[in-house]
């Protein structure tokens, strides 16, 4: 077996040799990447009641990352097996699938300018409104153009629409989760200890009226804002600002807004200190009630990598918590590291942004606090391929929390997780 393992890469190395010969600027790297994790969950998402019974399993990621680079054309490829340890029988013709995640060309026309098309990750600041959902065994990629311009500043076009199938007739679109059109702008610049971007997306979600004929309309939004970075020895402060105008999937008017402001500090060469607070905006459920035709005021972020935020149990903006009340969330962290050892305490205080109803009181308005929730995380490098870490998580909710989401805010709501990250590079 090693030898035939050991014919097979001399033949790969031969193969890039004679590449490397013929093309001077010829480049080849193969990485992969095998993730598993396990978790025990007991209230993640959600709270949980007296009747329901804990979750326990574990699921792997395994991806097989391949860039191709000659003179000024670039290419890459990135295929995936992800699922559930068991959630296929041992013998099953059709398990193990492997998909592909990310697929694309880049071809340079300048040192400066260049345009990458295909399936891509998108990831931008802090990943806010765009980002590659990392945590999410999946991730999230786009097909679309991408225009880049990077020298004294950065500027990004991005242009995007989705079909389902090759159609002879209409470009109607059905794929659940998915935006039919997207197009963005995104600006750079840094100054000294100042960085700056700019950010505007505009995006069309696929409306089917309840109308007896069948009429399609596309429902734009447009996103705007600005991320501010200020960096200066052991310090970083950051604010952000975003404001959504236009009309949700239901062709109801938006307006909605995002705000957050935070700084980092490291004390030495081990310890950090962080502070942070973030505001989106919700609808009120009164007057939901009271006016059917309500405007939607609930902010919603987008494509973003929404675990990092927020709390790692995910009870706000990662597939729930939606055309809501909104949030208020005021969150520290204290992290401590030496040589391979990391460890980390992050507390969250949240709030609803918007009035909450009381269910067994009609027309009472509920206290807007949801709970706390405490984040305990830490990890081990073991060398320079593999990293092991974990965590623990409680969420202590409130009645209002209990009102908008369900489940018992006297139980014990926690989460527990463990996961090992392998990412070797085979050939560069």
């Amino acid at each position: 077996m090693l030898v035939k393992y050991m014919k097979i890469r001399l033949i790969i190395l031969l193969v890039i040799t004679i590449l490397s010969v013929n093309h001077g600027m010829a480049q080849f790297q193969v990485a992969a990447e095998y993730r598993p994790r396990t978790e025990y969950r007991h209230g993640y998402k959600s709270m949980v009641t007296d009747e329901d019974k804990a979750a326990f399993f574990t699921s792997q990621r395994l991806r097989l990352n391949g860039v191709f680079t000659l003179d000024k054309l670039k290419m890459g490829i990135s295929l995936q097996n992800i699922g559930v340890w068991g959630d296929v029988p041992q013998q099953s013709s059709t398990s193990n699938q492997v998909l592909l995640y990310q697929g694309w060309a880049e071809y340079l026309f300048a040192k400066q300018f260049s345009i990458k098309i295909g399936r891509q990750e998108l990831k931008y600041d802090d990943e806010r409104i765009l980002g590659n959902a990392d945590w999410a065994q999946q991730g999230r990629v786009h097909d679309l153009v991408l225009l880049k311009y990077e020298k004294s500043f950065k500027l990004h076009v991005g242009l995007a629409f989705n079909q389902e199938s090759e159609k002879t007739k209409t470009t109607d679109y059905n794929v659940i989760g998915n935006y039919k059109a997207m197009q963005f702008v995104w600006f750079n610049k840094k100054i000294d200890a100042l960085g700056f971007s700019l950010l505007f997306l505009n995006n069309g979600l696929q409306n089917k009226s309840a109308d007896a004929s069948p009429v399609f309309k596309t429902a734009f939004s447009q996103t705007g804002g600005t991320r501010l970075v200020y960096e200066k020895k052991n310090v970083s402060l950051f604010g952000a600002t975003y404001y959504t105008a236009g009309k949700d999937i239901t062709l109801r008017n938006l307006s909605a807004y995002f705000a957050t402001l935070g700084l980092n500090a490291k004390l030495d060469d081990k310890w950090g200190v962080g502070l942070g607070w973030e505001l989106l905006s919700g609808t009120s459920q009164k007057e939901k009630k009271a006016n059917p035709n309500y405007t939607n005021k609930s902010f919603t972020p987008l494509y973003g990598t929404n675990h990092k935020f927020n709390g790692f149990m995910d009870y706000f903006y990662v597939g729930n918590h939606l055309n809501s009340v909104g949030l208020n969330d005021l969150y520290g962290n204290i992290s401590y590291k030496k040589k391979k050892f990391s460890i980390g305490l992050i507390p969250h205080i949240f709030s609803a942004a918007n009035d909450v109803l009381n269910p067994a009181v009609s027309g009472k308005v509920m206290p807007k606090s949801l709970g706390t929730e405490i984040d305990l995380v830490a990890g081990y490098k073991l060398d320079e391929n593999i990293q092991v870490s974990g965590g623990y998580s409680q969420m202590f909710g409130t009645e209002t929390l209990k009102a908008i989401s369900g489940g018992d805010n006297n139980g014990l709501n926690n989460w527990v997780w463990v996961m090992i990250v392998i990412k070797p590079d085979f050939l560069k």
